[in-house]
């Protein structure tokens, strides 16, 4: 599987995981060294989790450097996007893995002042990876990858302050694929369906998914089942590696059938 998914651009440099510390962006960080990447992976409060995600990538072979940081300070990021391609000779691959716990709410429900700080936290938390990292995908020829929801293709009530965010996200991911493939970078996202890892821990621990409502979810799944983060991981690394490399502009939805 790793020969399937390496790409010949990881030869040198790095691949860039925002969120590398989250269950979705530990699996990601574990396939892309498995493909012969060295990673570089930030976090913002979970350390813990990103010294076990750098462990999965050094026990694939590889070199993992860990990045305390807040997504939603541009300078802040752009240093440490400088940092990892001067440590590692640059970076060819970037993942937009994070995100804030968003709680489930009606729309009606939600003051604007916390619509525009969880709405605003995520969008320009990816926004500003991009702005930092797009001068070293051009040199690399490389490629962007970024976490999005299988709810912009079908909405879940309750679901507004994941799906806003990710919608825009989304465009962006076009927006890049449009203006860059003439310097040969490539920008594609995944939506990500239900799945028993990432946010759905705090989601269950909340309340905000009780037994019924996965109960409900299964049984509207065509496959029966609620996805993994390995799952949503090799997503990811098939549109980094070689093999779709005339691929770009393109959400590609992991969802078990959810917005059918």
């Amino acid at each position: 599987m790793s020969d399937f998914l390496n790409a010949s651009r990881y030869a040198s440099g790095a691949a860039f995981v925002a969120g590398g510390s989250g269950g979705l962006g530990a699996a990601i960080c574990k396939v892309l060294a498995e493909a012969g990447a060295d990673v570089a992976l930030t976090f913002h409060r979970n350390r813990d989790g990103a010294e076990r995600a750098a462990g999965d990538v050094r026990a694939a072979g590889r070199k993992a450097h860990i990045v305390e940081l807040d997504l939603a300070k541009d300078e802040e990021v752009a240093h440490a996007v400088s940092h990892a391609a001067t440590m590692f000779g640059g970076i060819h691959t970037a993942i937009y893995a994070a995100g804030p716990y968003v709680d489930m709410r009606f729309v009606g429900q939600i003051a604007p002042a916390h619509f525009r700080e969880t709405v605003g936290g995520d969008l320009f938390g990816c926004y500003n990876l991009l702005h930092a990292v797009l001068p070293e995908l051009r040199k690399s020829r490389g490629a962007f990858v970024a976490l999005s929801s299988a709810a912009t293709h079908r909405f879940l009530k309750k679901d507004i302050l994941s799906v806003a965010p990710k919608a825009a996200v989304e465009t962006l991911v076009k927006a890049i694929a449009a203006e860059e493939g003439r310097y040969g970078v490539r920008a594609n996202g995944i939506g990500v369906g239900v799945i028993a890892d990432g946010m759905y821990h705090a989601l269950r621990e909340k309340g905000d998914f009780s037994d019924r409502v996965i109960e409900e979810t299964r049984k509207a799944l065509p496959l029966g089942r609620l996805g993994t983060a390995q799952e949503i991981a090799d997503a990811v690394a098939f549109l980094c590696c070689d093999r779709a490399g005339f691929i770009t502009g393109q959400t590609l939805v992991v969802d078990g059938g959810f917005a059918l």
